[in-house]
């Protein structure tokens, strides 16, 4: 069974014993709908009047297992079936997970990023998860999608100095997170994209500096200060030598100068919109601001014609990219919001109950990792079992979704022998077809 097969990679991390609970509490997530907790869990494998409850809580709060090295199997897995060649784009991003309690002590108050606009401040408390996915194209999708693999609980400023520690920035662990990437993967070329959070030159600086690069995509700011290289140094003259060169206009200063270099780009699926043309010019330079790292940058300043949209600019420590490579890379991120949506709506993040640090910060990546393992073994299972996509009078639906590929994989578990269990004919309760396919697509399909 396929599904076997591909969790078995995870099996050497647990001990035998640990290993049978794991496993029941990865499929029961897969089929569970609602809340992933444990109890739900079972309850849907059956196992509700189990006398060993504490043996799956156990698995979470207590075992012994890593969970980096469980990011390790998947990135591997993942990029052998989707992406067995050429460069892995990734993005990155933080989300925040919705609990209450006081026994959480690693939440904190952050901007709610959904609620919240440029002129309205809204305030949410949780915990905050950076997660870094792989974003490849799905072929029975036609589109790409993020699959996650590595998620950290990045803890609050407050939560530090509770605990008499030093704060780590998103944009530390963002360096450490790829330090860590790049150790598994050191000859792959890496592409990272990500929003404002990550356009800080530190960040960019350290990864441009790692023995095989980590290139990144990310907004720039339009009063950025840029800069020529710095001219080649005097021999005869004493001092320092310059960062950077002559100081170049601002960006801001070049979308209304009638002597931009504008060129006219289409661009295929903007958004959802179909070719769409943009104007834009693109050049290389220094970002450099006083008491941080000069960093090298192509720039790419984008001009929506139509004025559907304000001008952006975009930065990449590529020298040698495309501008347009760049804005379809940064063009993907966007697959990261639809995942942590959909992660929400069908697996059950922020509906889990436990109270544990060492559980939760276990459960919440299990949870994420899960959206990818989903995605696999549905990619897996359309190669001789195409999907039936769910079809109404007023709607038809033409491509698959996560909720499909999730449904698909639910049909595939319940269908199997796995779960059967030996019942006497006496037992046996014969149904119609119709009442039992409604039932079992309620089922596949329940959220």
């Amino acid at each position: 069974m396929e599904i076997l097969s591909l969790l078995s990679l995870f099996a050497p991390l647990f001990r035998k014993s640990v290993w049978e609970a794991a496993l029941i509490l990865i499929i029961g997530s897969i089929l569970a709908p609602g809340k992933r907790t444990v109890s739900a869990i079972l309850r849907v494998m059956g196992l509700s009047h189990a006398s060993t409850y504490q043996t799956y809580h156990r698995v979470l709060n207590r075992a012994v297992w890593s969970s980096l090295k469980a990011s390790r199997i998947l990135l591997v897995h993942l990029i052998a079936v989707f992406v067995p060649v050429g460069p892995l784009v990734m993005g990155i991003d933080d989300t925040i997970e919705r609990r209450r309690g006081r026994r959480i002590a690693a939440k904190g108050i952050y901007r709610d990023p959904v609620r919240s606009s440029d002129s309205h401040f809204v305030k949410t408390s949780g915990l905050r998860w950076l997660c870094l996915m792989l974003l490849v194209p799905i072929p029975w999708a036609q589109r790409t999608w993020a699959l996650p693999f590595f998620s950290v609980l990045a803890p609050s400023e407050r939560y530090h100095q509770a605990h008499n520690q030093r704060h780590k920035p998103l944009t530390t662990w963002a360096r450490q997170m790829l330090t860590q990437v790049r150790r598994w993967l050191p000859q792959r070329p890496l592409v990272l994209v990500g929003d404002n959070s990550f356009s800080v030159l530190e960040l960019l600086d350290s990864l441009t500096h790692l023995e095989s690069p980590v290139h990144l995509v990310t907004p720039l700011r339009l009063d950025a200060a840029l800069y020529n290289a710095p001219p080649p140094r005097d021999p005869h003259r004493r001092g320092r030598p310059p960062k950077v060169g002559k100081r170049l206009p601002k960006l801001q200063a070049l979308v209304n100068n009638p002597y931009t270099p504008w060129q006219s780009v289409v661009l295929k699926d903007w958004y959802g919109q179909g070719d769409y043309p943009l104007l834009m010019p693109s050049c290389t330079a220094l970002w450099y601001r006083p008491g941080k790292p000069a960093v090298p940058i192509r720039w790419v300043l984008v001009k929506d014609p139509k004025g559907h949209f304000r001008p952006q600019a975009l930065l990449c420590t590529d020298l040698t990219a495309d501008p347009c490579q760049i804005l379809n890379w940064f063009r993907l991120r966007w697959q990261i919001e639809v995942t942590f949506e959909e992660v929400r709506a069908h697996l059950g993040v922020e509906s889990q109950r436990q109270w544990s640090p060492l559980a939760i910060a276990r459960t919440t990546p299990a949870l994420m990792a899960l959206f990818s393992i989903v995605t696999v073994l549905a990619h897996q299972r359309q190669s001789y079992h195409s999907f039936e996509l769910p079809q109404a009078a007023w709607y038809k639906k033409s491509l698959p979704t996560f909720s499909d590929a999730l449904a698909l994989v639910r049909q595939h578990v319940w269908q199997s022998q796995i779960f059967q269990r030996a019942q006497d004919d006496s037992d046996m309760i014969k149904i119609p077809r119709e009442i039992f396919n409604t039932w079992s697509d309620l089922l596949c399909y329940a959220a």
